[in-house]
């Protein structure tokens, strides 16, 4: 069984940069993946992306591509959302899970405000 907490959100201004955190208990393999995932207000989970435990190797949703980047610390076990030059579809709670998809174990949310 695998925790995950993840911190870091906020309130923003359009522009700005934010870094979200997501540490796990409990052992994760190489093969596992650590995603993101946000969803806005009155709207549906969305994918943002993962990293691959073992490699990682990265996949980003287009909306994403270029502006976000996750990494991770494996002795911490911890990934990280970097977020640069947020815009205001950016908003949401933004969660991360783990595992194998579809994944196993999620965290709670963080919620990330972006405001103009």
């Amino acid at each position: 069984q695998v925790q995950l907490v993840e911190s870091g959100g906020g309130l923003v201004q359009a522009g700005d940069s934010l870094r979200l955190s997501c540490a796990a208990s409990g052992r994760l393999y190489s093969s596992h993946h650590m995603a993101w995932f946000r969803q806005a207000p009155g709207k549906d989970r969305e994918f943002v992306g993962f990293i691959r435990w073992g490699y990682g190797t990265t996949v980003y949703a287009n909306s994403v591509k270029g502006r976000f980047t996750i990494t991770r610390d494996r002795s911490k076990n911890t990934s990280y959302l970097q977020m640069n030059s947020l815009q205001l579809t950016d908003t949401g709670v933004y969660y991360c899970a783990a595992g194998s998809e579809p994944y196993n174990w999620w965290g709670q949310g963080t919620q990330v405000t972006v405001s103009s």
